[in-house]
């Protein structure tokens, strides 16, 4: 089991979704049920699934949970990519914002290959 926020890409999810529930309040008011809360809620996911991944018994386990989490980051870089072409960000906000999640993207990318090259080779029951 590992401490979730001892690592650097839960630290910059986190930050990053900060960072858009600030930019979030800015959004129509008739979006709060719609892209304002789906965009809050798949930035939180992010974070989210890397702390329950860092809360279970095996790499393999963790791995997948950081698979899911950059799967939430690439939802989220949609919704960031709406938000601005809806005129609800400035394209430096999005910039922003989209330079945060494509680094956590990155960092949770290489993070997943280093467990699953780590697990190569290991005993199934120590995976």
């Amino acid at each position: 089991m590992r401490d979730f926020t001892q690592l650097v890409v839960w630290q910059k999810a986190h930050e990053s979704v900060i960072e858009i529930y600030r930019s979030t309040r800015e959004f129509p008011a008739d979006e709060r049920f719609g892209l304002t809360a789906h965009l809050r809620k798949t930035a939180t996911s992010i974070g989210s699934n890397i702390a329950e991944g860092c809360g279970r018994e095996s790499e393999t386990e963790l791995a997948r949970f950081l698979s899911i989490a950059a799967g939430s980051a690439s939802e989220t870089e949609y919704q960031l990519y709406l938000a601005r072409d809806l005129g609800y960000l400035s394209d430096a906000k999005h910039q922003n914002l989209h330079m945060r999640i494509n680094e956590v993207k990155k960092m949770l990318n290489s993070f997943i290959r280093k467990l699953r090259d780590a697990n190569r080779g290991l005993p199934e029951a120590d995976r």
